[in-house]
């Protein structure tokens, strides 16, 4: 029985794409298309992608959350896991990244599930409380600028339901958890990371896939 995960090399990295990856043409293509950009490590990875869809499916999720879209490519999976009238909610800043991500949830049929909104996140979740919908998201995913991963988790705490679903990406940082005491970004990760081991609201599993994947059951 191991008593840690084991570390990948890339050659079993390459063995699990082999034997477990089913990602969708569409899919396939907008990953490549993003891997040449000059952002392309604010991409999750495909195996976290296919991860989610599963996480997605096995909750029943019909109304979902995405606090940082980029160019689409986790929101695509996601949307593709909801039923014909499951509805995502997408939040993002940035109209030129997401211009390609319109494109691609267009040529893989899921436009008409994915409600973008080009407006700081906090703006949107704020008026999602504000109109009443606390309590009615089956699952939320957060990927965007760490300082307000505090403010992000704390909206979609109350906007999703119990037993509903937030996942964070990003919580290992890169290893710089453990080796970097300067920058902002490792310190807003670790300080929330230190707040999600002790809050109480929540049942948490730090899944260490791609750059590490926290999830949190509200109870």
């Amino acid at each position: 029985m191991a008593r840690r995960t084991i570390t990948l090399t890339d050659a079993l990295y390459d063995y699990i794409l082999d034997v477990s990856l089913r990602e969708p043409d569409a899919l396939r293509q907008l990953r490549e298309e993003t891997a040449r950009h000059a952002m392309a490590e604010c991409q999750i990875s495909p195996e976290q992608g296919q991860f989610m869809a599963l996480l997605v499916k096995l909750i029943g999720a019909r109304r979902t959350l995405e606090v940082g879209v980029f160019a689409g490519y986790s929101a695509a999976w996601v949307a593709l896991a909801l039923p014909d009238d499951g509805q995502l909610i997408a939040c993002d800043v940035n109209e030129e990244w997401t211009a390609i991500a319109r494109r691609y949830w267009k040529e893989a049929g899921i436009s008409d599930r994915i409600d973008l909104h080009l407006a700081p996140a906090v703006e949107t979740l704020a008026k999602l409380v504000q109109t009443g919908q606390e309590n009615s998201f089956d699952f939320a995913f957060i990927d965007a600028d760490k300082a307000n991963y505090d403010a992000y988790y704390e909206y979609c705490l109350k906007l999703v339901r119990p037993g509903g679903l937030i996942a964070l990406d990003n919580t290992l940082a890169q290893g710089r958890v453990l080796t970097d005491s300067t920058s902002k970004y490792a310190q807003a990760v670790r300080a929330l990371n230190e707040k999600l081991h002790a809050d109480t609201r929540a049942d948490i599993s730090l899944v260490p896939i791609a750059d590490g994947l926290t999830l949190a059951r509200k109870r």
